[in-house]
């Protein structure tokens, strides 16, 4: 093999990473929480890139396509239910994992438009099973599908 087909199979190779691995958007107004969430979950191998600023969470959603959102539920000077509106509203499949420290939340009426919701804590294990719940219910190749932007999760998983 020459140095032109080797490179050739390394650019095919990036390219099918590329579209193998799941972006993940984080939302949250602590730099340490978006930090926290992005090493880890780019350990698991997903493509994060995060944003502190709710006003350009919309511009963001259009440029990056993200395939998942993890977002704060409490943001400083912004109703993130409200964002969680606009997003459903112009993302209607797009799926939304809220992340709080206020689990009264998820009883908030305008919260059951996200797919879960998820208590906060130093461990990330519950966060990262959902995020794997969401990923697999979107994969036609393990029987998940969407329909009319509801997730039907695939109960043999």
């Amino acid at each position: 093999m020459n140095a032109w087909s080797l490179l050739k199979k390394e650019e095919s190779q990036l390219k099918l990473v590329e579209i193998i691995m799941n972006k993940i958007l984080i939302v949250d107004d602590d730099e340490t929480i978006r930090m926290l969430y992005a090493d880890e979950l780019e350990e698991e191998g997903y493509d994060v890139f995060t944003i502190g600023d709710c006003d350009e969470v919309m511009a963001v959603i259009g440029e990056k396509r993200p395939d998942l959102i993890v977002m704060e539920t409490i943001l400083s000077e912004h109703n993130s239910l409200d964002l969680l509106q606009n997003i459903r509203n112009e993302h209607h499949e797009l799926p939304v994992i809220l992340c709080t420290a206020c689990p009264t939340f998820e009883y908030d009426p305008k919260s059951v438009a996200a797919d879960f919701h998820v208590v906060k804590s130093s461990s990330l294990k519950e966060l990262k099973c959902r995020i794997k719940m969401v990923f697999r219910t979107l994969d036609p190749f393990h029987g998940g599908t969407t329909l009319n932007g509801a997730q039907q999760i695939d109960n043999r998983w």
